[in-house]
């Protein structure tokens, strides 16, 4: 690798009419994730409990993908909240988390090799900390920028796809995500996705609330930061921005963080310079207390901070702010109109998550998680299962989706398209 590509003397000729006073203590605390999975998350718990892999049988890949495939063609178990349920069937609602994007190259949080596990002291940008701190925002775009390129080029893998496959075989009614990268509407469009935390493929003004495309953004923040676009093009052409993977780029000279986040030590972040809203330098609107807002700008369109309006935020939900209101409500209705739920990939640190498994419980649907490593709560969702269970009544296994899913569908596929549809989930090819 070019020794420039990470060097952040290369920055330090950015232009300096543009360099303001440096990063306040709060604002200069690892600020440049989008870290819509820390909503709500208790870091104190960490690490978590490995699992009880449930059934028992369930801990080889052969005997996971037999209890899965139960799990998924069970037929609808007798249960009060039913008889509340329209056209009720035996579809499955997924929830699903960082670890379904890590086949795609996508850095994981708590994972082996996630963010949380390797950085114990990571924290995230929080919500007032953005709209609040020109500063903060400045060392937040900066480092999504570097980290956006390899992000938008990241395709959705083999476990979205099977996601798709799993809809057209009617086994899924729709899909909960935490993820904020799209593969799950880009892989199925079809299916209806509910993105709990928002997702990275636009921004919204935080005042006028209208949205802009990031790839518009991303061109807008080369034109204001030449010498650091010239920096990206390098990292780029010397393959330092590769791979996800934190060892790695820490190997390199970089902090990799989710979410197209790519820190570089000591690096100017003070001299970036972000657009302001476009809507809001055409008109801008009216402020709370009936007056007017002032969007200022410079030369070559950068925000300035005269400005009381204008600020372009991720459309995403970030660490401290609420999620809408009509996303929460369709979650909880995807709950209650499902069968089943299965988890992918999430250890469901974040409440807004957890919660939702909580009401599936509390509703009394079975319950499956697929997992690498240990999940938040997971001992109460199966405290009161009953035996015996192949996978119908409740599951847990310790597999990567990528690995496992796409082997369910297939065998499923087979069974549910067949004249062996009629018989017996266990004479499914592979099974234990």
């Amino acid at each position: 690798m070019g020794e420039m590509s990470t060097r952040p003397e290369a920055l330090q000729g950015s232009k300096k009419r543009h360099e303001s006073s440096t990063l306040t203590a709060t604002a200069g605390v690892s600020v440049g994730c989008y870290l819509a999975y820390a909503l709500g998350t208790d870091e104190h718990m960490w690490p978590l409990p490995p699992p009880t892999i449930i059934p028992r049988f369930a801990n080889t890949p052969t005997g996971a993908r037999h209890a899965l495939a139960r799990f998924l063609s069970a037929p609808i178990l007798s249960s009060a909240h039913l008889s509340l349920v329209n056209n009720a069937s035996a579809k499955v609602v997924l929830l699903t988390g960082a670890g379904i994007s890590v086949a795609s190259g996508l850095a994981d949080y708590r994972g082996a090799g996630g963010t949380y596990t390797l950085n114990r002291t990571y924290r995230p940008i929080y919500y007032n900390e953005f709209i609040s701190n020109h500063e903060a925002r400045k060392r937040y775009w900066a480092r999504s920028f570097l980290g956006w390129t390899n992000l938008h080029k990241a395709r959705p893998n083999v476990a979205h796809l099977a996601v798709k496959d799993m809809g057209k075989l009617g086994l899924v009614s729709s899909v909960i995500t935490q993820n904020v990268d799209s593969f799950h509407p880009i892989a199925h469009p079809e299916l209806p996705t509910i993105e709990l935390h928002g997702y990275l493929r636009s921004l919204v003004c935080i005042h006028c609330h209208n949205h802009l495309p990031r790839t518009h953004f991303q061109d807008s923040l080369s034109s204001l930061n030449p010498q650091w676009a010239t920096f990206l093009e390098e990292m780029l052409a010397t393959g330092a921005l590769d791979s996800e993977n934190p060892a790695e780029r820490k190997a390199r000279g970089l902090k990799s963080n989710p979410d197209g986040d790519v820190d570089v030590p000591n690096a100017p972040y003070t001299t970036f310079r972000y657009p302001a809203c476009p809507t809001c330098v055409a008109t801008p609107p009216i402020l709370a207390d009936g007056t007017r807002a002032s969007v200022e700008v410079d030369d070559d369109g950068a925000w300035s901070p005269a400005s009381n309006a204008g600020v372009l935020k991720p459309a995403v939900v970030m660490f401290g702010e609420s999620i809408a209101s009509d996303i929460k409500i369709a979650a909880e209705r995807a709950i209650d109109e499902a069968s089943r739920i299965l988890v992918v990939g999430s250890s469901l640190a974040t409440y807004s998550a957890w919660r939702l498994v909580k009401r599936a419980k509390e509703r009394h649907l079975p319950i499956g998680i697929l997992n690498l490593g240990g999940v938040r709560g997971e001992e109460s969702f199966y405290a009161d299962l009953e035996t015996p269970n192949e996978g119908e009544l409740g599951f847990r296994c310790n597999e990567s989706a990528d690995q496992l899913l796409p082997k369910v569908v297939d065998n499923l596929r087979l069974v549910l398209t067949s004249d062996a549809g009629n018989k017996p989930i266990s004479v499914l090819k592979g099974s234990r």
